[in-house]
């Protein structure tokens, strides 16, 4: 029996997404809730750029000492000014003692950290309606002050 092909990635877009001080909510029934707001940044495409707006947040779970689940939403303003917005759901997962650095907010080897992400973007501008229409991967790095994610939509 044959299987469809695999399917294969295309580049979108390296997002460097600014983050402020994280609120820690604290130790809930579902883990360890934390609210990171998102204060800025900047994304650049093949051939196009655009500007992370302020006031989106990262809405983390730290499920276990090595697990952490992420639901990150915000909103990107193109050089044209079209807007985006973005949902992206992720999932990092390294050993406990990494993970304590991360929560604490200092510098870790991106190499020790499994960080893959399932962005969505949407949008009203017909120039960029394409993006409504596709699925997206891609990898991330958390940074003490923020996360550069490599974006790539599946063909």
């Amino acid at each position: 029996m044959s299987h469809p092909a695999a399917p294969s990635l295309d580049f979108f877009a390296q997002l460097d997404v600014q983050v402020g001080p994280v609120h820690e909510v604290g130790a809930t029934p579902a883990g360890n809730r934390r609210v990171i707001p998102i204060t800025g940044g900047s994304a650049k495409g093949a051939d196009w750029s655009a500007r992370v707006l302020p006031g989106g947040a990262d809405f983390q779970l730290i499920v276990t000492p090595s697990l952490a689940r992420l639901d990150a939403r915000y909103v990107l303003e193109t050089d044209g000014g079209d807007l985006i917005y973005v949902s992206n759901q992720a999932i990092r997962v390294a050993a406990p003692e990494v993970t304590a650095k991360l929560v604490r907010g200092e510098p870790v080897d991106p190499a020790l950290v499994y960080f893959r992400c399932v962005p969505a973007f949407e949008t009203a501008s017909p120039a960029l309606g394409w993006i409504n229409e596709r699925l997206f991967v891609g990898t991330g790095v958390r940074r003490p002050d923020r996360v550069e994610i490599a974006c790539f939509f599946l063909l």
